[in-house]
């Protein structure tokens, strides 16, 4: 699991549940007689309709981005049962705020939504939107935490700081690297962030592309440079990646075991 992977979104969804639990504790609804103190843990049905089925859809989105490679079920991906999960609880809450007691007002007593469904409605309400909103707005798709800035190089040292998979770390060679043309080792090229940048292995001997160091700002798949659909590796936030060379609008990126492949989903990459 890698918390750096989490959203905006997922904080939004994450404090609606917190809400939801405190709610479920709180009075269901206020009547004219003293009816007492009652919660939704009284009630079978709107514990399971709205307070425990939103906590459990906030379980389920965050557990979609949590996760390398999350399971499914019956075909579908957990963020989307949350999702689905997330409507089905404000939907819920809205019927519960109309009517609080159900079939107890047939007595003559009149009833009225408590602090604790007001609450969990606002809350149900906030999760349902979070949940969408995850998926469609810019804003909410970026990281909850963001990747860590590169260390500034110290004045009295002329070696880059940070070890590998850093911004200033030297890249580790190829077997191959052996076999590249005399003119090509030991010409440093310009990286970005002022850093300095040792040539990119395999990289093109010649254009004006520059190697750089980049952060994802969630988990996005690295493919094949040969054009294979599956993925050889998951580019996880926080961690900081070389970009090698430049492939259309994708880039060659290489990750800390060696690998290399090609980044083709490019938006709102952290350089270094």
């Amino acid at each position: 699991m890698n918390i750096r992977s989490l959203t905006r979104g997922d904080g939004v969804v994450i404090g609606a549940a917190v809400l939801l639990f405190i709610a479920s504790f709180l009075s269901t609804f206020d009547c004219e007689a003293t009816c007492g103190e009652i919660s939704a843990w009284d009630s079978g049905s709107l514990l399971l309709s709205v307070y425990l089925a939103g906590i459990i859809s906030a379980a389920l989105i965050v557990l979609s981005h949590l996760l390398p490679r999350p399971p499914k079920v019956l075909g579908l991906e957990l963020g989307q049962i949350g999702l689905v999960l997330a409507v089905f609880t404000a939907w819920s809450a809205l019927g519960a705020l109309f009517d609080p007691a159900g079939s107890l007002s047939d007595g003559g007593i009149s009833f009225d939504a408590g602090a604790g469904l007001i609450l969990g409605f606002i809350a149900a309400l906030v999760l349902a939107a979070g949940a969408v909103c995850n998926q469609l707005v810019p804003a909410l798709k970026a990281p909850l935490i963001g990747a860590p800035r590169p260390a500034a190089p110290t004045p009295y040292s002329g070696q880059p700081q940070g070890g590998y998979g850093y911004p200033g770390a030297q890249p580790q060679p190829y077997p191959n690297q052996q076999g590249q043309p005399p003119a090509q080792q030991g010409q440093p090229q310009p990286s970005y962030g002022g850093q300095p940048s040792q040539p990119a292995p395999g990289g093109p001997a010649g254009g004006d592309f520059a190697p750089f160091w980049f952060a994802v700002p969630v988990a996005r798949p690295l493919y094949g440079e040969d054009g294979s659909p599956t993925p050889i590796a998951e580019l996880a936030p926080g961690t900081w990646y070389l970009a090698v060379d430049q492939r259309g609008t994708g880039l060659i990126a290489q990750t800390q075991d060696g690998r290399r492949g090609l980044l083709q989903d490019t938006t709102g990459i952290q350089r270094g």
